[in-house]
């Protein structure tokens, strides 16, 4: 059974995974653009504070084209009410992109980590059957590019240049991997966008990304930690947040919820 939403046919089948990978993606981007945002004004140097309010802008961006699509095709409510009334509980989001902003170096590495999965999936999703969705990736994966290249360029430069540096850094990726690999939790029935090659299932991105992360990283003069011995930090795709969603949520929905109906 074939049902047309909005024009573009898709199994019935395939409406709950899908739904749950866009709102995954979704919620991703939004947090950590809102996370980005938080160094404007604050970078350790100019380039670098507008760097990161740059990146936060456009994964702003990207969310807003995924609630898009929930909303168009899948009935979800308006962007803006879909990511700005609903509670932690009801967040897709890994918990790597939860958290503080931190030292310089805490955001570099989620920068790295995070944008070069996004990347790795915007190039996947491009080559979707969903064409809206293959569509949408395509634009963002041409602005992830000049992402990675801002990380890959930041992260071999600290890294090749002192024995004190680089061991920060080293530090910092070895604490935040098990996050980072969080990224990578499986999600309901992923199975069944696979086989209608609409997405593939998070193992096979989390194996490329490991593969391309160890080239990073080696370049730098820094090691990948071993995935076997590192434990995921899984939860945030099933609604299990850290302590740092909820305020950040109220925090950036202060303004909205003042007027929810206003029209800015």
């Amino acid at each position: 059974m074939n049902l047309p939403l909005n024009s573009v046919p898709i199994e019935e089948t395939h409406l709950e995974p899908l739904r749950h990978l866009l709102t995954a993606l979704a919620d991703d981007h939004l947090i950590l653009g809102h996370r980005h945002s938080e160094w404007t004004g604050l970078g350790p140097i100019l380039e670098e504070d507008i760097a990161f309010s740059s990146i936060a802008q456009d994964q702003m961006g990207h969310a807003l084209g995924f609630y898009t699509l929930l909303h168009e095709y899948f009935g979800t409510p308006d962007p803006d009410i879909h990511a700005f009334t609903r509670n932690e509980a009801a967040f897709s989001c890994c918990q790597l992109v939860e958290w503080p902003i931190g030292e310089y170096d805490f955001s570099l590495v989620r920068h790295l980590f995070f944008d070069l999965a996004a990347g790795l999936r915007m190039e996947t999703l491009s080559h979707s059957s969903f064409k809206p969705l293959a569509q949408l990736a395509t634009k963002i994966r041409g602005e992830v590019k000049y992402h990675m290249f801002h990380a890959k360029t930041m992260v071999g430069q600290l890294g090749n240049s002192s024995e004190t540096v680089r061991s920060r850094l080293q530090t910092t990726i070895n604490r935040q991997f098990g996050l980072a690999l969080g990224m990578f939790e499986s999600r309901p029935d992923e199975q069944i966008l696979d086989d209608a090659n609409i997405a593939p299932i998070e193992a096979k991105w989390r194996e490329r990304w490991l593969e391309a992360l160890h080239t990073i990283l080696e370049s730098a003069g820094l090691h990948l930690p071993d995935p076997d011995r590192t434990e995921p930090v899984y939860g945030g795709r099933k609604g299990y947040h850290t302590e740092f969603l909820q305020p950040l949520l109220t925090e950036m929905t202060e303004v909205f919820r003042l007027d929810p109906q206003a029209e800015w």
